[in-house]
């Protein structure tokens, strides 16, 4: 029997608050690292924290690396989730997922900002994608990062940290978000809500 809603548990994420977010949303959720589970599930959610070559060894440990790219049910990358979509990564040199055309880069010191970004930034430049469905223009959502994905085509929400970078993408069933919808108030709830409606 599918379940409507999995986890997948490889990435070393925090899953505490993501639970419990999902939980204010009527949502329980298991997490899994099993490729079946995660196969027949009918949505997706690969959150992320740590360093992109950690968390692409736990992927291949498990066997996902290649189940996740050939997935066909709506899946959202959180954060270091959300990078791992991309086919590579400036930290590390790690070779990600390949979902996306495209590699992630570190900020650049010559802003005079501090690396991590860590806090609240305005969504902006964001697209008509049933993510952001009754989102207003000018919502803030909450980041922790030190590498981002440019601006592409597949960008759907934008932010400047110094310079642009992408807050969202998506690029057929796959969804991604540099920020964090859990810790994100309402803005992070309804974003949330807009994927569990997909």
């Amino acid at each position: 029997m599918s379940e409507p809603l999995v986890i997948i548990g490889s990435t070393g994420a925090n899953l505490a608050s993501l639970g419990f977010a999902l939980e204010r949303l009527g949502v329980t959720a298991p997490v899994s690292e099993d490729p079946a589970t995660i196969r027949s599930a009918e949505k997706l959610i690969l959150p992320g924290v740590g360093a992109a070559a950690d968390a692409m060894q736990r992927l291949r440990r498990a066997g996902l690396d290649a189940v996740i790219p050939s997935l066909t049910q709506p899946l959202l990358g959180i954060c270091l989730g959300m990078q791992l979509l991309f086919e590579e990564s400036e930290e590390d040199a790690a070779k990600c997922l390949g979902v996306m055309p495209g590699r992630v880069v570190r900020f650049s010191s010559d802003h005079d900002l501090p690396i991590p970004e860590m806090g609240w930034n305005e969504l902006e430049q964001f697209a008509l994608s049933p993510l952001f469905r009754g989102l207003d223009r000018g919502a803030y959502a909450y980041f922790v990062h030190s590498y981002f994905a440019p601006v592409s085509e597949y960008t759907i929400a934008e932010a400047n940290y110094g310079e642009r970078f992408s807050a969202a993408v998506c690029r057929d069933n796959f969804y991604g978000t540099q920020f964090h919808p859990e810790r994100s108030s309402n803005v992070g709830a309804l974003v949330l809500r807009n994927f569990l409606e997909l």
